[in-house]
């Protein structure tokens, strides 16, 4: 059955949790959802991953957007705690990181599809409908990073960095958005943090790989498929 077929003998809009630690970017998706139509309607959400095994648990939503990056533990967390115990959710990533390792990580972690936050809200609706339906759903360029990955079999070892596994997930955001070209002052906006902030993360990124400047970030970034 394909998930077209399966909106077509809906009787109701498909039932979503919305996960993400920042308050304003919700109220963002809520608003973007409820102008795509009346196909999905969002239940329920919560900022943090205690929150969102909560309140998965209490609502029973039919697909969960997830975002990847949270200070508690973020996406992989809530797949860890909710998958055994509700089976019938399906998740949905949505994030602002489009790199392989957050992508793979969440992937096997179980959630069916990943998207980022550059959608627009009626692409988003579609995706959670289709995921609702059964089928997998990606951003285009990402679709890529999971077939790689898996092309030895699920259960094949996931791709690791020892350098790049010592940076902290917002450290790569920063790093990420660094490598694209963005000043300090963009992805203080991007990434809703203040501009010490980022210079924080980028001081202590370019301690822990010993480089000197951003154009050195720059390659070993890409170097590393992270831009």
């Amino acid at each position: 059955m394909t998930g077209a077929e399966d909106d077509g003998e809906r009787t109701g809009p498909v039932r979503v949790f919305l996960v993400d630690d920042h308050a304003l970017f919700r109220a963002g998706v809520r608003a973007e959802l409820a102008d795509a139509g009346d196909r999905v309607e969002v239940i329920g959400e919560a900022g943090s991953v205690d929150e969102a095994v909560a309140g998965i648990g209490h609502f029973a939503p039919e697909v969960v957007l997830l975002d990847v990056h949270m200070p508690d533990g973020g996406g992989s967390e809530v797949l860890r705690r909710v998958r055994d115990r509700q089976p019938e959710v399906v998740f949905l990533a949505l994030s602002v990181s489009d790199a392989a390792e957050d992508v793979i990580t969440v992937i096997r972690g179980g959630a069916r599809g990943y998207v980022t936050k550059t959608i627009s809200g009626r692409e988003l609706a579609d995706a959670v409908c289709r995921v609702a339906g059964g089928d997998p759903v990606f951003s285009p360029r990402l679709a890529g990073f999971v077939l790689d990955a898996f092309s030895q079999g699920p259960d094949s070892a996931p791709i690791g960095d020892p350098e790049l596994d010592q940076l902290t997930p917002r450290e790569r955001d920063v790093l990420r958005l660094l490598a694209r070209g963005y000043a300090y002052k963009e992805i203080a906006s991007e990434l809703f943090i203040s501009v010490k902030t980022v210079e924080t993360h980028v001081s202590s990124v370019l301690r822990k790989t010993q480089l000197s400047n951003r154009y050195e970030l720059s390659r070993w970034a890409s170097d590393r498929r992270l831009v």
